[in-house]
């Protein structure tokens, strides 16, 4: 379940001449533009840009550009992109990060699209960047990427810099790689005979018999999410333990890491990424780029599923959190695109039984609790 609030009524010229209008004079009227642009779907922002550029012959993303600066102006315009688009890009820029927060952003929009979905990203990444999706992740530019040349060039059209790509461990770069070429079936069969099995393997390699971290990326990269939960949940049942406490009882090093965060990801996808705000929000120092991703991407697609599971991580509201850390405009549009949360429902998971559910007392307190995170923050533009 999305969080996107649509209004009852939408006219497609009526929304353009609006946007038109907040744009013109001194200042731009933000407000409205986040009113516009933060209650449409995808399918009718796509539309309201294209109407944009027809109507005024101008780009309504170089417009939001030069209107907007800073975290509101990232935000935005990857708010504005299709959805291919958007994770080629937010790919390509954790491709060129370092740290284990990168290889996190990595495998969770792998681990979290569909066959056909990543299908094209990788078209979208090529041509946005002149380079697979595949040579990127392996260290290899063969053609010196020329992002300026593509209908996206304003994005990054101040950033000269020569593009890196920082080398990985070769067992983290075969698992994204594996799971790059999406060769995960999209169908809900599954065989408990394979189950089984794979179960077996698993566990073999876990305690060092047989088998190497090659058996592991080939389970979790060529079998559908009910296939690969089905395994994990015989794993548990014949060896009386979860496959993450078993991989770190053996140490895998960095590459257990990763396993953990895609089994995760194919396990409890909402849960992964209500860690992930959780982090950003109330660790050592806000991450703003992790926020914008986990909002932008998952708003209309699972974002009231995360929001319960924020709250039963952090036992307080997710809104509540956004509201106190955040503010200006900035706090306006992501609190636009979260919505409000309802009190009752059921985060679903891949598997069965394991649903958690939401029940926050503190739910009636919310709209005053962000009453005075208003008067408390500071603007973070």
């Amino acid at each position: 379940m999305g969080t996107l609030s649509l209004p009852e009524y939408t006219n497609l010229p009526e929304d353009c001449k609006n946007l038109r209008t907040a744009f013109k004079g001194l200042g731009c009227n933000e407000k409205r533009v986040i009113e516009i642009l933060g209650r449409r779907t995808q399918a009718q922002r796509m539309e309201i840009a294209q109407a944009y550029q027809t109507v005024y012959s101008q780009s309504l993303h170089k417009r939001l550009k030069s209107a907007f600066s800073g975290k509101l102006e990232k935000a935005l315009l990857l708010w504005m992109m299709d959805a291919a688009e958007r994770d080629a890009v937010l790919l390509y820029e954790a491709i060129r990060g370092t740290g284990s927060k990168c290889d996190r952003a990595l495998i969770g929009i792998l681990c979290t699209r569909t066959s056909a979905q990543l299908f094209l990203i990788k078209q979208a990444y090529y041509t946005m960047f002149s380079e697979t999706l595949e040579n990127h992740i392996s260290g290899v530019d063969t053609c010196a990427a020329d992002f300026h040349k593509t209908k996206w060039a304003f994005w990054r059209s101040t950033d000269s810099r020569k593009i890196e790509f920082r080398e990985r461990l070769p067992s983290i770069t075969k698992l994204l790689l594996a799971l790059v070429r999406g060769n995960r079936p999209e169908n809900t069969d599954i065989d408990r005979h394979i189950a089984l099995n794979d179960a077996h393997q698993l566990n073999k390699v876990c305690m060092g018999r047989t088998g190497s971290e090659d058996t592991f990326i080939h389970i979790i990269s060529t079998r559908s999410t009910a296939q690969l939960v089905a395994t994990l949940n015989y794993f548990q049942q014949h060896y009386g333990q979860e496959f993450e406490k078993a991989l770190k009882k053996e140490r895998w090093g960095e590459l257990e890491g990763a396993l953990q965060v895609a089994v995760q990801c194919f396990r409890q996808p909402a849960k992964f990424y209500a860690k992930e705000l959780c982090v950003a929000l109330m660790g050592f120092a806000m991450d703003d780029d992790t926020l914008i991703r986990v909002i932008t991407t998952r708003a209309e697609i699972d974002m009231q599923y995360i929001k319960l599971e924020f709250t039963n991580e952090s036992k307080r509201l997710l809104e509540e959190v956004i509201a106190i850390d955040t503010s200006g405009s900035y706090r306006l549009f992501l609190l636009t695109l979260i919505g409000h949360g309802e009190v009752g429902l059921y985060s679903p998971s891949n598997t069965a039984g394991s649903a958690s559910f939401f029940s926050a007392s503190s739910s009636s307190q919310h709209q005053s609790n962000v009453s005075v995170a208003s008067s408390r923050s500071s603007d973070h533009n």
